[in-house]
């Protein structure tokens, strides 16, 4: 059963306290993961992070979805062992594959980890479920326990602004079905979109030498991942967007946003609207500044403890 609009609007207001967390995300892929699961666990004043779920990729770095899940769960698995947290906070490999059809799930532990936490939460305390990659496995955790709309709120960075040309953007494109699922489905969810929105958290390899790498180990990894990422970095920057989906549960208020109804997506990657559609919160805009100087200053004094 569908929440209400009511229920939904109640369910999509802005989080102002703390909240219970679980990360998706294709680790592996860019550079930009590594500082969101940096930030999720440098932020324990906002987020209790509950467990991290490994999601399918498929580029030049991996040879299929199955290789680039098992890679960011690798990855994944690293920067937990760095943070000192891999014991205390599980992770789970995600989806092998992406949808093969608009109802078929791909079971995986993550799915399976995230349909149990999700129906162990009370409707007053929903488990918050930020999706960085192709949101293969919260689209599956839906298909395998349709109950689960009533305990989560869904926070994906994916697609672009509702006013691009077009949303071909990577972590919407990859798993067409399930991003269209994650869309049709009712859940509360909240869009960041990247070009137009996420896409202002550009930073450079000189504010990182600055502001990250003295910070203890993982400021050095992170920065090692950063140089690595381009061989020139002469006026080269690059966007850091996955700490968006953070930043909104850290502080809202970085992060402005509207309710909006849920946009659909044609076969060829195109928004369009239909004012009878539920209720969804977009984000429209970021404070660049603001997040940056809080996941610097977290860095910071974490490695100064």
């Amino acid at each position: 059963m569908a929440l209400t609009t009511e229920q939904l609007i109640k369910r999509l207001e802005v989080p102002t306290s703390r909240v219970r967390a679980v990360l998706d995300t294709d680790t592996y892929n860019e550079i930009d993961d590594q500082f969101a699961v940096v930030y999720s666990l440098l932020s324990s004043e906002k987020l209790q992070m509950e467990a991290f779920y490994a999601a399918p990729f498929h580029n030049e770095l991996s040879d299929g979805p199955k290789d680039g899940m098992e890679k960011s769960f690798d990855e994944l698995r690293r920067i937990l062992e760095i943070m000192g947290v891999q014991e205390s906070i599980p992770s789970y490999r995600g989806s092998d594959a992406y949808m093969p059809d608009p109802t078929t799930p791909v079971e995986s532990e993550g799915a399976r980890d995230l349909v149990k936490r999700a129906m162990a939460s009370s409707a007053d305390d929903p488990l918050y479920v930020v999706s960085i990659g192709a949101i293969t496995n919260i689209a599956s955790a839906i298909l395998m326990e349709p109950a689960i709309i009533h305990k989560i709120v869904v926070v994906w960075l994916g697609g672009h602004a509702l006013h691009w040309k077009d949303t071909k953007e990577f972590n919407l494109k990859q798993d067409l079905h399930a991003s269209r699922l994650v869309l049709d489905s009712g859940v509360p969810l909240v869009l960041i979109p990247c070009k137009g929105v996420a896409s202002h958290l550009s930073t450079s390899l000189s504010e990182i030498r600055d502001y990250v790498k003295e910070s203890g180990p993982i400021g050095e990894y992170l920065y090692e991942t950063y140089k690595n990422c381009k061989a020139d970095h002469y006026a080269y920057s690059r966007v850091i967007w996955d700490i968006s989906a953070i930043a909104y549960l850290v502080q809202s208020d970085w992060l402005p946003s509207t309710l909006v109804h849920s946009p659909l997506i044609s076969e060829d990657f195109r928004w369009s609207s239909d004012s009878n559609r539920h209720f969804i919160r977009y984000v429209h805009d970021v404070k660049r500044d603001d997040i940056f100087r809080d996941l610097f200053t977290k860095m910071k004094l974490a490695a100064d403890k």
